[in-house]
């Protein structure tokens, strides 16, 4: 037998016990004649202490031991005399005295501390995956993900659903982002892709009558890669029948709520959910996915300065845009080094630069980039638009809508970073509604579905598809959480005829549209009932339950940035014959 118990399970009421533990050497003390080592599992930390008096041969063993050494050990329990307690570990009261040990495995000299939380390069970490998973930090994140996944299986199975797994090889349809595809060796020339989610097949469980399904699924899509996101991720998808948008917006409410409050110290600062429109998300907060732990708004101040002679303000009306400011409170003192740093990060989001201007005191000057081009009424007026006081400094930008929302509201969420405004132990759980079912895309002179292609448009805004798309708001709805979206979902298109209705104002011809959906279409022809659902990112909302920066601290195996494998040396190449059984010629530029 390997273990009687846990590292993390003995305590002092087993005082006189004869126990049985195996792990990893965690640290080795060699006090003289006696030798403590605190041995390791995924349970916990255990003293064990290795005196020649009590046995010679296990003293010796113990002298060889070094870190990460897998050893077994047979000793009595003993409680540690008073004031030698470690309070730092669950075990802290007490210690083994050792019998018997065995070496098990030794262990190189790893290439960082596993017993300690220091700063590793990424690189090496993923490179020694399997090391860097025994560290505590990762430990705790990687069994919170097991918690919170058992959680939603209980959660949803007492709620009526069924788990269902659809397939993983499937077929390409275009869903946004790139398919990985997968050659057929037995249908040469023909592909499968591995699915970006499970959406059609969903829809078709619901015709198929389950009313009630979910799956913690795979999915993969084949796009640029950056902190949270992988090319390979899980999404807990969901669909139900019979339902309105308020339906399955109040069950992953409570499910959410629920692993909050049971499986984490985190604080949800809303209870029950804040709930905004997507203009009003753009409004304020310059995106649809606003972090709203702090009150930091957007203001547009068009109307104070369409006419001004300060041409980059008014210029920018003039050609259809906006100008957009807000007010940095407290940062009046700002160097001109600082706002030039400000000003550099808004050009890396599109802004042509910045303009600022320091709040003063009544009776004085402001500082200003931009002042000395207006009255002192246009000026004064400007700061009370901005709730503008003594020590604020208010930032613009002058620029079509899209960039001036985008640049400001990512300098919103650096200005709360360099105010400390964003506390990672409160969770701002916020819906994000009425979303444009269409938006516009003037490259190819066709609409773009907000959300994807089955998303239903607004009861109301049926006949707008006809008359004005641009005009029609889609039954949809994100969850997003502290500036990430980490959910989202819609009612879907039930009726045939809607389906091809957008299938013609998105440029798909209706006999493209067959040889890519005439499954799901033909379904419909088959009574199917209305249906909605969600599909929430685990990996995501497990960084921001875990109070990580990225996904990659979540995920047991993830891809580094730039897609690739770094402990297995993936993706690699593959033979010529078995690029031959699958019909595939190699083209590479030289």
């Amino acid at each position: 037998m390997y273990k009687t118990h846990t590292c993390g399970q003995l305590r002092k009421s087993d005082h006189g016990k004869t126990v049985t533990l195996a792990g990893w050497v965690n640290r080795r003390r060699d006090h003289g004649g006696l030798i403590f080592i605190d041995l390791r599992d995924r349970w916990g930390l255990t003293q064990v202490v290795f005196n020649p008096d009590v046995n010679e041969e296990a003293h010796k063993i113990a002298s060889a031991l070094r870190a990460e050494y897998v050893v077994k050990i047979k000793g009595i329990v003993n409680e540690r005399p008073a004031g030698l307690e470690n309070p730092e570990m669950e075990t802290g009261e007490v210690e083994i005295i050792v019998q018997s040990a065995e070496i098990i495995n030794a262990a190189k000299t790893p290439p960082f501390y596993i017993n300690k939380d220091a700063p590793v390069e990424e690189k090496l970490r993923l490179k020694y995956r399997y090391l860097d998973l025994r560290r505590q930090r990762m430990q705790k994140n990687i069994i919170l993900r097991h918690q919170v996944n058992q959680y939603i299986r209980n959660f949803l199975t007492q709620e009526g659903f069924i788990e269902i797994e659809t397939p993983i090889l499937f077929k390409s349809t275009p869903e946004g982002a790139r398919d990985y595809l997968v050659p057929s060796r037995v249908h040469p020339g023909k592909f499968y892709a591995l699915p970006q989610s499970p959406q059609q097949l969903k829809q078709l469980l619901m015709i198929a009558g389950y009313e009630r399904y979910f799956q913690i699924a795979r999915c993969f899509r084949d796009e640029d890669q950056r902190g949270d996101r992988q090319p390979e991720f899980t999404q807990l998808d969901m669909e139900m029948s019979f339902v309105e948008q308020d339906d399955v917006m109040d069950i992953v409410e409570r499910m959410f709520t629920g692993i909050i409050e049971e499986l984490t110290d985190k604080k949800l600062l809303f209870k029950p959910f804040k709930q905004i429109s997507y203009n009003e998300a753009m409004d304020r907060y310059g995106r649809d996915n606003p972090d709203l732990r702090f009150d930091l708004e957007l203001k547009t101040i068009n109307d104070l300065i369409a006419n001004s002679p300060f041409k980059v303000f008014s210029g920018a009306v003039a050609r259809g845009g906006m100008v957009r400011g807000l007010n940095a409170r407290g940062c009046g003192g700002y160097s001109r080094k600082k706002i030039d740093e400000l000003t550099s990060f808004v050009k890396e989001f599109g802004a042509k630069g910045l303009a600022w201007l320091s709040v003063a005191e009544a009776g004085q000057a402001h500082r200003s980039s931009f002042a000395k081009f207006l009255s002192a009424e246009e000026v004064e007026a400007i700061v009370q638009q901005l709730e503008g006081e003594a020590g604020d400094l208010l930032l613009f930008v002058a620029d079509s809508a899209e960039v001036a929302n985008e640049s400001l509201g990512r300098l919103r969420l650096e200005i709360g970073d360099r105010l400390d405004l964003r506390d990672n132990n409160v969770l701002a759980l916020t819906w994000v509604l009425d979303f444009p079912f269409f938006t516009y895309n003037a490259e190819e002179n066709r609409w773009d579905p907000s959300h994807h292609l089955f998303t239903a448009p607004a009861d109301e805004d049926i006949p707008l598809l006809d008359s004005d798309p641009g005009k029609t708001k889609g039954k949809q709805y994100d969850l997003v959480c502290n500036g990430h979206e980490i959910a989202g979902g819609s009612i879907r298109i039930h009726r045939r005829d809607i389906q091809e209705k957008v299938f013609d104002l998105i440029g798909l011809e209706l006999e493209e549209a067959k040889a890519q959906f005439g499954h799901l279409l033909e379904a419909f022809e088959y009574g199917t009932p209305p249906h909605g659902g969600i599909a929430p990112g685990i990996d995501r909302f497990m960084m921001l339950l875990a109070g990580e920066e990225n996904i990659r601290e979540v995920i047991a195996f993830p891809k580094s940035q730039s897609a690739t494998d770094l402990m297995a040396d993936a993706p690699t190449p593959v033979t010529a014959g078995q690029l031959q059984d699958l019909h595939i010629k190699l083209d590479l530029e030289k």
